[in-house]
């Protein structure tokens, strides 16, 4: 499962180019080439902007996450130490395919989690909040002010809420109701 490494770039200063950047990849290393011309503040926003770049066209050209139940199970437990004080101890986790309106759901009385297959293709950090945001659910199972103080322990809570908002209005699905990312009917059995 893990987390992506930082890749090794290169960055290659050429008198001959003026206005163009580029990077591709070759091997472990990212190669960026600059002009000769651009300042080191220039320099660093491209070299940042170009490595994003060729690692989001590698992330589609690898196609959906790999992780099994298992690997979610895992990662649940090691998220509910970091961020719930492991207090949230799922029975299971699992993709599902049948999850259109929502992210994730659980059910605390038989402690489940599920989380749509539409995340696979999403950031580890997006995952690893909806995680947080159904493992919170073990906890305090309403959308209540408790329950959101346990979701707010993980740091970029507030970033993956927006990242889903956005990618719902770019799919034309429906927002989600006010504070939340997830519709109502997210609230347990």
């Amino acid at each position: 499962m893990g987390a992506r490494s930082k890749p090794r770039v290169e960055i290659r200063r050429s008198g001959r180019r003026r206005r163009t950047v580029s990077a591709y990849r070759d091997g472990q290393k990212i190669v960026v080439l600059v002009p000769d011309n651009l300042s080191g503040a220039e320099e660093r926003a491209w070299v940042s902007r170009m490595v994003a770049r060729v690692e989001r066209k590698e992330m589609r050209a690898e196609g959906p996450r790999r992780w099994d139940d298992d690997d979610l199970m895992a990662r649940a437990l090691e998220l509910s130490d970091a961020y719930l004080g492991g207090l949230a101890v799922p029975e299971s986790v699992r993709w599902v395919g049948n999850q259109r309106a929502r992210w994730g759901s659980c059910t605390p009385k038989d402690r489940t989690i599920r989380l749509s297959e539409r995340l696979q293709r999403m950031p580890d950090w997006v995952v690893d909040y909806v995680l947080v945001h159904e493992l919170a659910h073990l906890i305090e199972p309403q959308h209540d002010e408790k329950f959101w103080a346990w979701v707010a322990h993980y740091p970029a809570a507030e970033k993956a809420k927006g990242y889903l908002a956005g990618w719902s209005d770019a799919s034309r699905l429906p927002r989600p109701p006010s504070e939340e990312v997830y519709p109502a009917g997210d609230t347990v059995d």
